[in-house]
């Protein structure tokens, strides 16, 4: 690159470059945190290939939130713990949230999803601290009542299968703008908005080509391998309606967080929006939920109600890696400390001053151990080796 820009100083390699990326997120990781009483713990479990797992703890001040109509960023949240595990279970997250406990007091509040570690973990936690409250993140809650309304509907399961065949049909096609999006085989519930979304265009494209007769596509193509969407048009028409309701819940959540009146000023954001008994139900349904989180809150005070950012973190850690995570967890896993938190000239410099390399790698001898790509090659050596041997032969034949 200096030679591209015809610049005189070397550039430093890439392994120079990650090992400064390490330092800064061991710097922020383990730099003392304020001992307060209105910590927000932002907790999950993070997996990738191998039997290992990754508890992470992210931390935010209740005064530090930002103002009412904003998310929490990356920026906001300091990174508190990360425990590399094999193996997980209630009374290993527990003792995580207590040793957690030394780094910045007891918390006010613990938000995430409820895996079942972590619900059984906190559950624990949460009697021997009386005063710290466990909120649901709304993410997740919202992603149950989709599923508890969709995995039964009959008309839904039919559209799914319906799209999921109609995408392997069409990829290699003219038709191929047009395809579903792919669907998720894990946390399906997790993204139904981008399918219904999909298929209520496509009936909109379907209704503008009957109206301008469009002959851009090939209309009997277009009807066999397409066509079965309009009989959906009813079904999508009162999805939508739940998803309107559904993304009005998080939104509001998410921008506002949670206090004694969320749940009444949620009623009014959503006075108009249900024209559907079943729309009504989950309006309903998920007005009572915010309502028993918002009950949680204290006189004056705010709690933080989507654990969203974690996820953030996670899908950035995955991008970061490439295809580093298809080998398991690997030192990058620090990069996650690295990413949050502000990260100004005065940080970097701090951290490559007072972090050195060393350190670094005895951090990641410990938690991470011997990689899962490591391994295959330790375990593959000996075959290395014979093709090795046999290519020495073949080159001196």
């Amino acid at each position: 690159m200096m030679t591209v820009l015809k610049l005189p100083l070397p550039s430093p390699s890439w392994y120079s470059g990650r090992l400064w990326l390490l330092r800064v997120g061991y710097y922020k990781l383990t730099r003392p945190k304020e001992q307060a009483e209105d910590w927000v713990w932002i907790v999950d479990h993070t997996i990738q290939i191998g039997a290992e797992k990754v508890f992470v703890i992210l931390g935010i001040r209740l005064n530090s939130l930002p103002l009412r109509g904003n998310c929490v960023t990356h920026e906001d949240v300091e990174p508190i713990s990360l425990y590399p595990v094999k193996q997980s279970n209630g009374e290993i997250v527990y003792q995580q949230l207590e040793e957690t406990v030394k780094k910045t007091g007891i918390p006010r509040e613990i938000i995430g999803d409820q895996g079942s570690d972590l619900s059984k973990g906190i559950k624990k936690f949460l009697e021997n601290h009386k005063e710290v409250c466990c909120i649901y993140d709304i993410k997740h809650k919202t992603a149950n009542v989709l599923k508890h309304e969709l995995e039964n509907d009959q008309k839904w399961l039919e559209f799914a299968e319906l799209a999921a065949k109609t995408k392997l049909k069409v990829q290699q096609t003219t038709l191929a703008c047009l395809s579903p999006p792919n669907q998720r085989t894990k946390s399906r519930y997790m993204n139904v908005d981008i399918l219904i979304r999909w298929g209520l265009k496509l009936l909109a494209f379907f209704d503008e080509q009957q109206e301008e007769k469009n002959n851009k596509f090939d209309q009997e193509q277009l009807q066999e391998k397409l066509g079965w969407i309009t009989k959906f048009r009813d079904n999508l028409k009162e999805f939508e309606d739940i998803l309107q309701i559904i993304e009005a819940t998080e939104s509001f959540v998410r921008k506002n967080g949670l206090d004694i009146k969320s749940h009444i000023e949620l009623r009014e954001i959503m006075t108009c929006m249900g024209q559907t008994e079943r729309a009504i139900k989950v309006r309903e349904l998920l007005i009572a939920f915010v309502a028993e989180e918002s009950s949680k809150a204290k006189p004056n005070e705010r709690l933080l109600g989507s654990s969203e950012i974690i996820e953030s973190v996670f899908g950035k850690l995955k991008r970061l890696e490439n295809n580093q995570a298809k080998s398991g967890f690997t030192g990058l896993l620090l990069s996650t400390a690295a990413m949050v938190s502000e990260t100004t000239k005065d940080v970097v410099e701090k951290a490559l001053k007072v972090v050195p390399t060393k350190e670094v790698l005895l951090w990641l001898k410990d938690n991470i151990g011997q990689s899962l790509q490591s391994m295959r090659k330790e375990a593959f050596e000996s075959y290395n080796k014979k093709e090795q041997k046999q290519d020495q032969i073949l080159g001196t034949a």
